[in-house]
């Protein structure tokens, strides 16, 4: 774990997005703060065509749960299994957040657990022994329902209790680097975490 800015890193980068892989960033569907508008903006604000093409190309039938027919708020239609994945070039882009009617990203504690250890799954096959870098799920605009006040440093923790639960076995040289964003670092309990992560 360090503090620093995910996008600076080397290796490949995890970008969270929502179930439709929407990259509409008009701070109604996708917020310009989060790290899905800032890598939508940075990579392709002028030709986001070519990432929504790069999507409908690369994906799997088995990812898809639904393709409908309108959203009310606009956005995308079809909609992916959380934790589905999309490698494009050294960023690893996942499903990790439901949209409810108003597109406000929401997930349950079990839908949480869930993405993550079927994440590390895949994240699994794909490394190819790259230090793979991710931001702390969850963080920020995120609501999971019933914890409303959950901390980062709890969902921290749950990372990485899913990451030890999980198969996912990197081969040297690679690594799983959690970057904290450095506005939060200090609200972290870093021996806390420090006890956790020798048991990795």
């Amino acid at each position: 774990m360090k503090s620093g800015n995910l996008f600076n890193e080397q290796g490949f980068k995890v970008i969270p997005f929502n179930e439709y892989f929407d990259t509409v960033v008009d701070d109604k569907i996708i917020s310009n703060s989060s790290l899905n508008g800032i890598y939508v903006k940075k990579n392709f604000l002028d030709n986001v065509d070519k990432l929504d093409n790069f999507i409908v190309a690369n994906s799997d039938e088995l990812d898809i749960i639904d393709n409908q027919t309108y959203r009310r708020l606009g956005g995308k239609l079809v909609k992916f299994k959380l934790s589905t994945i999309f490698v494009y070039e050294d960023f690893i882009l996942t499903a990790f957040t439901k949209f409810d009617e108003h597109n406000k990203a929401i997930l349950t504690m079990p839908e949480y657990i869930e993405f993550l250890i079927n994440f590390w799954d895949r994240v699994n096959r794909v490394y190819a022994q790259k230090t793979v870098s991710v931001p702390i799920f969850g963080s920020g605009i995120t609501r999971i329902k019933e914890h409303k006040n959950i901390s980062d440093e709890d969902l921290l923790k749950i990372m990485l209790w899913t990451f030890k639960l999980s198969e996912m076995k990197f081969k040297h040289p690679a690594k799983l680097t959690i970057v904290v964003h450095e506005d939060k670092i200090g609200q972290i309990n870093l021996f806390n975490i420090k006890s956790i992560e020798l048991g990795l």
